[in-house]
């Protein structure tokens, strides 16, 4: 009741007239009904019924009724349309049980097996994405609002655009670790705080709403398409993760005795998410575009491997200072800004669980020192899929990966994405015609 009162009196204060509902469908788009504020205390108290019926991957006709029910935790004054908040919502079904296809109840069950282990997931999330210049003008051809590159520091518009982004997320209590320039043309990265694997993904939800507001009034476009051009490099979502004790908060990943500083818990989890990395890579790398950023794309991961310094392995275990061993984590970089971040963090916590579960024996780690020396190891690795068909196929070959999207979301979403795939597959591009038209 008190973050009921608490809400009200902020929606008071600041002349709040309307209430943005939002959600997302199994494809992480978001979703949003809007009520008058007057609807706001009945809508705390009881939720709001909708038709999901239309939305992808949602329910049949038949069964179309359904509940959103907000977290008030989640209660945020938009901060560029300062009359509306918003409510991050999860979606129930008329008798009040959690949807099973609600993708960010996908994630509250992953996290509710974690805490019954004992363990809370906690991630931090490097969010990259392009700026391009639109205004009056079409987006495309593309022109990068700068031609800045990696960490370079700018007096003009583009630091001026993320100084204006980290406003409006701090407004938000979306709280910021640092930003800067990325290696691209356009390109930046804004890093966020830790936090638990919800929240975090809360946070990603919103920050990506609000970051194309902010580009949208300075005329530009932001997209956190994965690789919008085959003469830039791919933007990526790097995830760094660990798990800490239910009682107390120790991050039980920590080892100090450990050469790279991993406990035996961290180097199961590890094992657990190399071992069904393929399969992660249809939800992490969602799009038949993703899969022009991994393995192709400067710093993008290809093998199935982990270490301390190496670009082209999926998992980094970053250095930790004596003395700051808390901070020890597992920095995941196969996903890209286009994942359901719900649907994202149910697969990497399950993926690290099921490690933990078994008991996985860790594979020997690559660094880039033992590349230079032994070339033909590189040709016994395994690889990340280079489509998004064969990501799919990964997929449906893998139990603990569809258990943690459920039958019910990885039925539609492999649906989906098949269709994605094979529509792609269908088209006749540019390039084919210049190739192959006169030639044949």
């Amino acid at each position: 009741m008190a973050a009921q009162e608490s809400i009200l009196a902020v929606v008071e204060e600041n002349g709040v007239r309307f209430i943005d509902l939002w959600f997302t469908d199994i494809t992480g788009m978001v979703k949003s009904i809007t009520v008058p504020v007057g609807k706001l205390a009945e809508v705390m108290a009881f939720g709001l019924h909708f038709d999901g019926s239309s939305i992808e991957g949602f329910a049949r006709v038949a069964e179309s009724d359904m509940i959103l029910v907000p977290d008030l935790d989640t209660f945020t004054v938009l901060p560029w349309e300062t009359q509306t908040a918003c409510l991050i919502c999860t979606v129930h079904t008329l008798q009040g049980d959690p949807f099973i296809g609600d993708p960010r109840n996908a994630l509250v069950r992953a996290l509710k097996q974690a805490e019954e282990m004992g363990v809370v997931y906690k991630t931090g999330v490097e969010l990259e994405f392009f700026l391009f210049r639109s205004g009056d003008q079409p987006v495309l051809p593309l022109r990068p609002q700068d031609d800045a590159s990696y960490f370079e520091l700018s007096t003009d518009m583009p630091q001026s655009v993320r100084h204006q982004m980290l406003d409006t997320l701090e407004a938000m209590q979306i709280h910021v670790d640092s930003t800067h320039h990325e290696i691209g043309s356009g390109q930046h990265e804004i890093d966020f705080q830790y936090d638990g694997a919800l929240a975090q993904a809360d946070k990603i939800l919103m920050s990506r709403v609000a970051l194309k507001a902010v580009a949208q009034r300075n005329g530009l476009h932001c997209t956190f398409m994965p690789r919008p051009g085959m003469d830039l490099p791919g933007s990526g979502m790097h995830t760094h993760q660990s798990l800490h004790s239910v009682q107390g908060g120790q991050n039980v990943f920590a080892d100090v005795n450990d050469e790279y500083g991993l406990s035996e818990t961290a180097r199961y989890f590890l094992a657990g998410q190399l071992a069904h990395a393929r399969a992660m890579c249809a939800v992490l790398s969602p799009l038949v575009n993703s899969y022009k950023r991994l393995g192709t794309s400067f710093e993008a991961p290809v093998y199935v491997t982990w270490a301390h310094i190496n670009r082209a392995a999926l998992i980094r275990v970053p250095h930790i200072s004596a003395g700051k061993e808390a901070h020890t984590r597992l920095e995941l970089r196969c996903p890209d800004p286009s994942a359901n971040p719900y649907l994202a963090g149910a697969v990497m916590l399950m993926a690290g669980l099921d490690g933990i579960r078994q008991r996985m024996s860790l594979p020997d780690p690559l660094e880039e020192t033992l590349v230079r020396h032994d070339r033909t190891r590189l040709r016994h690795l395994e690889v990340l899929p280079t489509s998004l068909g064969e990501a799919l196929d990964a997929l449906d070959q893998d139990d603990v990966i569809l258990a943690a999207l459920g039958p019910y979301i990885s039925d539609r979403y492999g649906a989906a994405k098949r269709q994605e795939f094979d529509e792609y597959n269908r088209q006749v591009t540019a390039w084919e015609l210049e190739r192959y038209l006169m030639r044949y």
